[in-house]
């Protein structure tokens, strides 16, 4: 058990940055999060780990509590959905071959999107969408951000509704591996895996508790109870009432990607309910 925080809107165990398909670079998001009072961050970038040795170096500097994390991308029951990797090894085999695996997919993706955002208007997309991802793996808000440099759309989120989203014109289905292996390997690592927002999958309540049954069933450890992205109060008991009847722990966290995003902000989450254990009390480092 490490030493944390006692007031839970100082932890935020799930954000992303350039190394993925956030706004800020790691050490900046750091620092950005240092500033709203956050004393326990996990980076938690989309299949990959690339961000998490910079991100670190710059909590080291500021006094602040950090975790190694990662979320991952799986499937179960032709749905997607994400297992964020907490305290985890980034170096594991097991871990970096399933992250390596998952990075070749999304780049067969983005071939395949670019080349269908072409034939919408885009001009050269795919070179485009490298630019402003760098060093960082290409994602689909990297081709939405395309969309609206080159006028095709207003905003992210009209970019996503018109091109981008499942059964657009441009949007690329894509096979993720299976729950269980992402879990596995999260555990090879010597990480816990924790399913993140779990209401955001607009799933009816009986398909929910199965998602729930078949995370506990892979040995998932923890569920993300407080999330962002307007949750409300009734979504949080709902879900604490759902996760305390499973005996799983709970976690927390922004998905703060941009500061575009008005409607997530550091800080600003939920207490988890005293009914569950957090997540926290079951890492080994930070």
């Amino acid at each position: 058990m490490i030493s944390t925080p006692s007031q839970h809107a100082q932890i935020d165990l799930h954000c992303h940055s350039t190394a993925s398909d956030g706004f800020l670079p790691p050490a900046e998001l750091v620092a950005h999060a240092a500033a709203h009072n956050i004393a326990l961050l996990a980076l938690t970038d989309h299949d990959t780990v690339a961000g998490l040795s910079a991100a670190r170096d710059a909590a080291q500097r500021l006094g602040m509590g950090f975790i190694n994390g990662v979320e991952i991308s799986v499937s179960w029951e032709n749905k997607t959905l994400h297992v964020v990797g907490l305290d985890i090894d980034p170096h594991n085999p097991t871990l970096t071959s399933l992250l390596d695996d998952i990075q070749q997919r999304r780049l067969s993706r983005a071939e395949r999107m670019a080349e269908r955002l072409d034939k919408l208007g885009a001009d050269n997309s795919l070179a485009a969408a490298r630019t402003l991802a760098g060093d960082g793996q290409l994602t689909r808000t990297h081709f939405a951000r395309v969309v609206v440099a080159q006028g095709l759309a207003d905003d992210l989120k009209q970019a996503f509704k018109k091109y981008l989203g499942a059964g657009k014109p441009a949007a690329v289905r894509i096979s993720w591996p299976p729950l269980s292996e992402a879990i596995e390997a999260i555990h090879a690592s010597g990480g816990l895996a924790v399913l993140a927002h779990p209401l955001r999958y607009k799933l009816s309540g009986a398909w929910r508790q199965r998602m729930l049954d078949a995370f506990q069933a892979c040995g998932g450890d923890a569920v993300e109870v407080s999330a962002g992205a307007s949750q409300n109060a009734q979504d949080l008991a709902l879900i604490t009432r759902e996760v305390a009847n499973r005996e799983l722990l709970g976690s927390i966290g922004s998905d703060f990607h941009a500061h575009e995003q008005r409607w997530i902000r550091y800080g600003k989450l939920a207490p988890i309910s005293t009914r569950i254990t957090p997540v926290w009390h079951h890492f080994n480092s930070a």
